[in-house]
């Protein structure tokens, strides 16, 4: 079977530098533009609008630089207006060769925003074509408004393309600018042109205003369109543009009869730099790039990936330069944990992975984030408790600590079941709770070991919201030894800490 290629233009340096706040340096925009022909490889990338500004100018001028040299001229397009051919000088001057002429695809904004006639507005299109072909540069046309255009004004659309298909006009862009469309109305309209006009090239231009431009997207390629415009990340205004990677997975898996030229497994490594670039923080749900979109959580889940991958679908991690993850949380299973013990080269036996599982899940209840790099230190933690008897329990405490006053601890610990209470003041909590402590075992007639190192960390790789190790060495007449806490808080790190050389002692 015979399979029909899909052009990609990525507009992100241009439709998608108008999402909120995000404005790209020249460094970047050239950075992305390299990235995504090179790395990604789309077919094209749409870097700016014409004479937006003496910054865009120079960016513009340094991409078509590096252009020229490595034969990318006919791939860099910029956005360009009917002006009576000023935008053609600013282009001529950058060196850029093809425009994406904006003109108005709907009668809606011919009548209230150019107050013209489609015969006005056809001549003026008309000239700036000549001229952009005078300077060799070739002319895409956007309909801006279309999709409104096809709902409201279908006669003035197709008046416009029976004169446009006659001009000397690469490429038709059919943008659905407000994002209004159904995918109904995107098959049934570009089906419509396609069969009108079955030699010429159409684009579609997707916004995401009801959510549905993945959706629109799918149809407009069953429709016949022989290009689409997609931004990394669904960058854009308002709601933003149809997301390249969600675009080329659904085409990829759901329309065998199409061809593109994306590398899926740069998708994320390009996404994850837009996100640096631009500022704007990938959503953790975002299907493909998102953070959490290949981890599961329930621990069934784990299970079933164990038995035959139960749950896995065609969106496989790999596909996008990913790795599949097993959450640890309260929902974890022994599967989860498991798998993430796989990782580390670990291995328990089935006594020591209950333990540390409902240790995992025990923090889950906090709503601690759990992570991989923890799993070493819970484990630690877990199995070293399991080495003595707690004949020493630190039953309760209150720590103070307010401005003006010196940190003071109030502390009950129970010894061979029974219990002392004291209070102390210190240099701070920890030393005030070492002084309380200190008060207790002198009724007992028993000295402290002293303590010569204190240090604290937390997993690489973890957060620091999430676990924390407290790691104290301490010193008797006989020896010198460590006991370590784990907890999401420094100071009851340090108290468990504490506990265990209680009992050691």
């Amino acid at each position: 079977m015979e399979r029909r290629k899909i052009e990609v233009m990525d507009t992100t340096l241009r439709d998608g530098e108008q999402t909120s706040g995000v404005s790209f340096s020249t460094s970047e925009k050239l950075t992305i533009t390299q990235l995504l022909i090179e790395e990604l490889h789309v077919d094209r990338v749409e870097i700016a609008s014409a004479r937006v500004s003496e910054g865009e100018f120079k960016a513009v001028k340094n991409i078509l630089n590096w252009a020229h040299d490595n034969g990318y001229e006919d791939r860099i397009e910029v956005l360009s207006f009917v002006d009576n051919g000023v935008s053609i000088d600013w282009m001529v001057n950058s060196g850029v060769k093809v425009q994406n002429l904006l003109t108005k695809g709907s009668m809606n904004h011919l009548t209230h925003q150019l107050k013209k006639t489609p015969e006005q507005h056809f001549a003026d299109i008309k000239h700036v074509i000549e001229l952009a072909h005078k300077n060799n540069i070739v002319t895409n046309v956007y309909l801006e408004d279309w999709s409104n255009g096809m709902r409201n004004s279908p006669e003035y659309v197709f008046q416009y393309l029976d004169f446009l298909t006659k001009q000397p006009v690469k490429r038709i862009l059919l943008p659905d600018t407000l994002g209004i469309l159904t995918p109904k109305e995107t098959f049934d309209y570009i089906s419509t042109i396609i069969a009108r006009y079955p030699c010429i090239h159409f684009d579609f231009h997707a916004h995401n205003d009801y959510d549905l431009g993945t959706a629109n997207v799918l149809e407009a390629v069953r429709a016949g369109a022989n290009g689409l415009h997609l931004t990394v990340n669904g960058m854009g205004e308002r709601a933003g543009n149809a997301a390249l990677a969600s675009a080329v997975a659904v085409l990829h898996d759901f329309v065998p009869d199409v061809e593109f030229s994306i590398k899926e497994d740069s998708i994320y490594k390009v996404s994850k730099l837009v996100e640096t670039f631009s500022g704007i923080r990938i959503p953790s749900n975002k299907p493909i790039v998102g953070d959490n979109v290949f981890t599961q959580t329930a621990g069934i889940h784990a299970d079933g990936d164990n038995k035959n991958n139960l749950y896995f679908n065609d969106l496989l991690p790999e596909r996008f330069g990913r790795k599949r993850e097993y959450a640890l949380g309260k929902t974890s299973g022994k599967a989860n944990i498991e798998k993430n013990l796989q990782e580390l080269g670990l291995k328990l036996n089935e006594a020591d992975l209950k333990k540390v599982t409902q240790r995992v899940i025990e923090l889950g209840d906090k709503k601690e984030i759990v992570t991989k790099e923890d799993l070493p230190y819970i484990i630690s933690d877990v199995l070293d408790s399991s080495l003595y008897e707690d004949k020493v329990v630190v039953e309760s405490y209150v720590l103070m600590h307010a401005m003006g006053f010196r940190p003071s601890a109030t502390i009950s610990v129970k010894i061979d079941g029974e219990k002392y209470e004291e209070s102390a003041q210190g240099d701070g909590q920890f030393d005030a709770f070492m002084k309380a402590l200190a008060l207790v075992y002198l009724k007992k007639d028993r000295c402290l070991p002293k303590l010569i190192d204190y240090a604290v960390r937390i997993a690489p790789g973890s957060s620091s919201d999430a676990l924390c190790e407290t790691i104290i060495t301490w010193q008797t007449d006989e020896k010198k030894f460590i006991t370590r806490g784990l907890d999401s808080d420094q100071t009851v790190c340090a108290i468990k800490a504490t506990q265990k050389m209680l009992n050691i002692i």
